[in-house]
């Protein structure tokens, strides 16, 4: 196992996050038999969406051309093609492996509909990130912690610097005036308890 790999279980350790055994970080190294990750079952529906979102952490694209085995699953989730921009498919993902049937979407911008925005972040909420230029939100993620002014995200199509066109997924801390927009998704009707 990797130096790295070890640290990061460790960390997940310490964070009370329950993450099973990651056999590699390198999408080119994985397999299809060992592919999948996932987090064990939980009860508490923020502590699952973030659980599943943890599990994630580390899925790098193949190619660098939104592409891998698990952007493609992504993207599946959300009815779209290898190729396409990834980060709301999975936010959409990780929704619906927590057993919820929405978000579901691929566009950014269609998770922030009115009746979902709220004005203070939480734990496993949307956040979204305005860019001007294209007039929308143009990336998005999830939650994991709120520290004061400080957003502790997992995203996909992000990369270290924080890019919205990046090469996987990621750990990231943001503040929040960065941040346009939050929605909550955790409240819809017909979810797994």
């Amino acid at each position: 196992m990797s130096k790295r790999l070890a640290e990061d279980e460790e960390r997940f350790n310490l964070e009370d996050w329950k993450v099973e055994r990651l056999e590699s970080w390198h999408v080119a190294k994985r397999t299809r038999a060992n592919e999948q990750r996932f987090a064990k079952p939980e009860t508490n529906n923020r502590t699952r969406v973030i659980a599943i979102a943890k599990s994630q952490i580390g899925v790098r694209e193949a190619t660098g051309n939104n592409d891998g085995l698990d952007v493609e699953k992504y993207l599946h989730y959300t009815g779209n093609k290898k190729g396409d921009p990834w980060c709301a498919s999975f936010v959409s993902w990780i929704f619906g492996k927590a057993g919820y049937h929405q978000p579901k979407s691929a566009w950014s911008p269609a998770l922030f509909p009115k009746a979902r925005q709220l004005q203070n972040p939480a734990t496993a909420m949307v956040f979204g990130i305005y860019f001007p230029k294209l007039k929308r939100i143009a990336h998005c993620g999830i939650i994991s912690k709120v520290n004061d002014k400080w957003i502790y995200t997992i995203e996909g199509n992000t990369n270290i610097v924080g890019s919205r066109e990046g090469d996987g997924v990621y750990q990231r801390i943001r503040h929040e005036r960065g941040i346009a927009f939050y929605a909550n998704w955790l409240n819809e009707k017909g979810a797994q308890p």
